[in-house]
């Protein structure tokens, strides 16, 4: 590229609708500068018009523009810098996020700085939709006094998230009880392209979050992907993300879905296959007739998935599907021409007889051998075809305990206790569910299967059928559209009647919020130690996330979701033996209840109208009268309550310098845990319910905090107190320091007693000690949790060594300041044979990233095992934050410089 000019390649819209608008022209750059561009992918033409929009000599450099068009199939990976056009956020993620930013504003108070630059500059949504939990359920009031319960154990943090919203510019808040982030996200939020009303320039819609499930808006044509919550902040300062020019996989798609399969059972195979060609830090992308028989729900049900595919995004590029979802809703006719005009322009649009792109690797999928399927026990990629799900679990039960093994003995299985329950006696065994929720934004975006199990409720009530008694069942939609739609047509009640009544509108038993089980199954269940199921219609099913003693737990579309409600077991084979007896006395099966494709079109075309959506969006960020009603004071910087135990201010920025430091050789670690594989965020930095030997419970008891109001550690992200102690306290963590053991439970050395992981660590930080977690393959999958790395720190981790990490979990740990290594192939803690008693020390250079890093480990009797391990820090941006201890470091410094290193002078 030479002689390059951006300003050469804007080009006027032509949209009547919008007579001053313009645009960068893809076009005009591959025939200006002889780029081979037309047969990019989608996904990398969206990083290339960034890249060429955002151009200014400073940040995005001609040469940074190359880069991207450059692409090749199989080229080099060179780092890029990407500005996406937006952020969003959850109340989760959101809350740390904003308590970092106004720490951020006193910390550039204290070091003379202006904290008013501490301020969003790209807009930010942040939706409230994970703190609403299933206390009641099965009764017509179950909502109301859900919500009721939500704003009394939230109200703190509420209050704080309303100060942000008044103190920070660019920050508008969705309150709860609206709905689920990425379904506002898809159903209102992304606009597809975007006209910048200040500069007339109009660009494809762009988004990162901070929830790893955003690549839900790929169904739409938005490229968005999940980041931890450090890294969205810097963001929000206008920073750029810094990665390495992603491989891109194409995932051709043909024929068509056969009849009974539903978007839920296609994008199960679809995590299962992408796990198995492994697709971790890769863009896929989606291509070939076949897209054209998906709807965007059935697009955006796979979009959500993104994570558990272990991909970066899952993208469909616009076309007329893309069109028509605006359409139903209500988005406006300008912004539909608008979409339409400027895909066409700049070669973003997709037809059946589009060229396809060029892709790093290909792999093609025949929609007509999609079957009928539920993932699980213990993770989403674990797909089970519904015809095994019966048959296979008491193998599971028996197999060694593992990702599919619960390690029962045989003289265990037939185990079983009688529950009463409301003067009604049900036996319940091993396979019993015990939860069976609709839930989620994967799936309660996607009006075809919402709307198939309330037929399939329907068929199932006019046949006498009954849940039972020990199903504790829940219905918590992602949008009040849902709800409109079901009550509309008729279906809600016949929910209703099995139990599904509505819960909430929030993420509720996927997050981990599911609430209490009746104390009479938890004593069945603790007594007999059964293992029982929860089905939900979710995204995440690992350990010790949807509910402590649920030990099995299905992902499965919400009409399969009512079908194990009625069948009670995911011990029966649903698939051929009935799920219950018919009020005639006949054996009722599942294919007597399932609805026609016929039937549900028709009920879509009928009930879901773009009226529906225009009417609920309308005043989408007024929020309910408790929201209304919460006073704020409105400041510049926050006022920090020391008696708080929700929003405390974080010590992340306590002690910086200014100035960057090269990195010192680590000496003296310790290691705090050896994991194997599969260790995910939820394992590392658990969401849901604070046990009562804790000891984060024993520091809410010291503040007079009563078991009642302890809400969840997700709740209290605010509280660096409470988030530390509740690292690593999943009861499922598998400590290998521990053999056999489960919980929160490690090994002080050179003491050898057995501790929480919370006061072995501080046992450690008395005596000057640092820390390393050893760990396998897959470290720190799931969800984006930044506390997964913030907890670390806290502890003193300073090194982690893994087999292989996923990839947000790895940017987090960088992002604050914590070194990740990786074992060369082959190499693993057993093949080294360590104990974890050894002393780790760790040779680091200077020049650290992608570098081969020596570490020796010297046990007890003086024995020493060298190892060579590669740094994964993959970039010099990423160094440079390992340097000044976490990206938030850099960016302050960064604010404190006038005018910035990043603007002209």
């Amino acid at each position: 590229m030479t002689n390059f000019d951006p300003f050469g390649v804007i080009r006027p819209l032509g949209l009547t609708s919008a007579p001053q608008a313009s645009y960068y022209s893809l076009p005009d750059l591959y025939i200006g500068n002889g780029m081979d561009i037309a047969r990019l992918p989608f996904s990398i033409k969206i990083l290339l018009e960034s890249a060429l929009r955002n151009c200014d000599g400073y940040q995005i450099r001609e040469q940074d523009v190359a880069k991207v068009a450059g692409w090749q199939a199989h080229g080099p990976r060179h780092e890029i810098l990407f500005k996406p056009a937006r952020v969003v956020l959850q109340d989760f993620t959101g809350v740390p996020a904003l308590v970092d930013l106004a720490a951020m504003r006193d910390a550039v108070s204290d070091l003379g700085g202006d904290p008013g630059k501490v301020n969003p500059l790209v807009p930010c949504d942040l939706v409230i939709d994970h703190s609403v939990q299933v206390d009641y359920f099965g009764k017509a009031n179950a909502l109301a006094m859900n919500e009721t319960l939500e704003f009394q154990r939230n109200a703190e943090r509420y209050a704080f998230l309303k100060w942000g919203q008044a103190a920070f510019r660019n920050l508008r808040v969705v309150p709860p009880a609206t709905g689920i982030v990425h379904q506002v996200n898809l159903e209102y939020l992304a606009s597809v392209v975007f006209l910048d009303n200040t500069s007339n320039v109009c660009y494809p819609d762009s988004c990162v979050g901070t929830d790893s499930h955003t690549p839900m808006v790929n169904g739409l044509g938005v490229l968005a992907w999940g980041v931890g919550g450090i890294e969205a902040e810097a963001v929000m300062l206008d920073q750029p993300i810094y990665m390495l020019l992603p491989d891109v996989v194409g995932i051709k798609l043909i024929g068509d879905l056969p009849p009974g399969v539903t978007a839920t059972d296609l994008v199960l195979r679809l995590t299962e296959l992408c796990r198995e060609i492994g697709v971790v830090g890769k863009f896929v992308e989606f291509f070939g007739s076949g897209l054209s028989s998906l709807s965007v729900a059935d697009r955006a049900t796979i979009g959500n998935m993104a994570p558990e595919q272990g991909a970066t995004v899952s993208y469909f590029p616009i076309d007329a599907e893309t069109l028509n979802y605006l359409r139903l809703t209500g988005r406006s006719d300008a912004q539909i021409a608008l979409v339409e005009h400027y895909a066409r322009l700049q070669g973003l649009f997709r037809d059946d007889s589009t060229l396809e792109p060029e892709f790093s690797q290909v792999v093609e999928v025949d929609l007509a051998d999609i079957e009928p399927a539920v993932a699980g026990p213990k993770r989403p990629q674990d797909r089970i075809p519904l015809s095994r799900v019966g048959p296979t679990y008491t193998q599971m039960l028996t197999a060694p305990l593992g990702n599919q093994g619960m390690g029962l003995a045989e003289s265990d299985l037939n185990r079983h206790a009688a529950v009463t329950i409301h003067d009604t006696t049900e036996t319940i065994a091993h396979g019993a569910v015990v939860i069976a929720a609709i839930t989620s934004c994967t799936n309660t975006s996607n009006p075809s299967v919402m709307l198939a199990a309330g037929l399939l409720a329907k068929k199932a009530v006019e046949k006498g059928l009954k849940v039972k008694n020990y199903v504790k069942t829940s219905l918590a939609p992602g949008s009040l559209v849902v709800t409109d739609y079901l009550q509309k047509s008729g279906l809600l009640p016949y929910l209703e009647q099995l139990g599904f009544y509505l819960v909430g509108y929030g993420c509720t038993t996927c997050i981990g919020n599911s609430g209490p089980l009746d104390p009479a199954v938890e004593k069945a269940i603790l007594q007999n130690n059964l293992v029982v199921s929860a089905v939900l219609s979710g995204n995440r099913n690992f350990e010790g996330r949807v509910h402590p003693l649920t030990k099995t737990n299905y992902l499965a579309s919400p009409p399969l979701v009512v079908a194990y409600a009625l069948a009670g077991s995911t011990a029966l084979d649903i698939s051929s033996e009935p799920i219950g007896t018919g009020s005639d006395g006949q054996p009722v099966y599942l294919q007597d209840l399932w609805p026609s494709n016929r039937e549900i079109t028709d009920t879509i075309r009928q009930f879901v109208t773009p009226a529906m959506f225009k009417q609920r969006y309308a005043d989408v960020f007024s929020g309910s009268p408790a929201w209304q009603q919460i006073p704020i004071a409105a400041s510049e910087r926050y006022a920090w309550q020391i008696d708080s135990t929700y929003i405390r201010k974080p010590p992340f920025f306590a002690g910086m310098s200014e100035q960057s430091q090269a990195p010192e050789p680590l000496a003296g670690l310790r290691v705090l845990a050896i994991f194997g594989d599969s260790v995910t965020t939820d394992h590392i930095s658990p969401a849901g319910q604070i046990a009562a030997d804790s000891p984060a419970a024993a520091y809410l008891l010291e503040h007079g905090i009563a078991r009642n109001d302890w809400n969840s550690y997700g709740s209290r992200r605010g509280n660096d107190e409470v988030m530390s102690r509740g690292t690593f306290t999943n009861i499922r963590v598998r400590n290998l320091l521990v053999p056999g053991s489960e919980g929160n439970l490690t090994v002080h050395h050179p003491s050898g007693d057995r501790l929480s992981f919370f006061d072995a660590a501080m046992r450690y930080k008395q005596a000057d000690m640092p820390l390393c977690i050893l760990a396998g393959k897959e470290y720190g999958s799931g969800s984006s949790r930044d506390w997964a790395a913030k907890g670390p720190y806290l502890l003193g981790v300073k090194v982690v060594i893994a087999e292989s990490y996923e990839r947000i979990h790895r940017s987090n740990l960088i992002g604050m300041g914590i070194l990740p290594l990786q074992f060369l192939a082959g190499v693993t803690v057993a093949s080294l044979q360590l104990q974890g008693n050894e002393v780790l020390s760790v040779a680091v250079s200077d020049k650290v990233e992608q570098q081969e890093v020596m570490v020796a480990a010297t046990a007890a009797d003086g024995k020493v095992t060298r190892f060579v391990t590669r740094s994964r820090i993959d970039t010099p941006v990423e160094a440079q934050y390992y340097r000044d201890g976490g990206i938030l470091r850099t960016v302050l410094k960064k604010l404190l410089v006038a005018p910035l290193p990043d603007e002209p002078s």
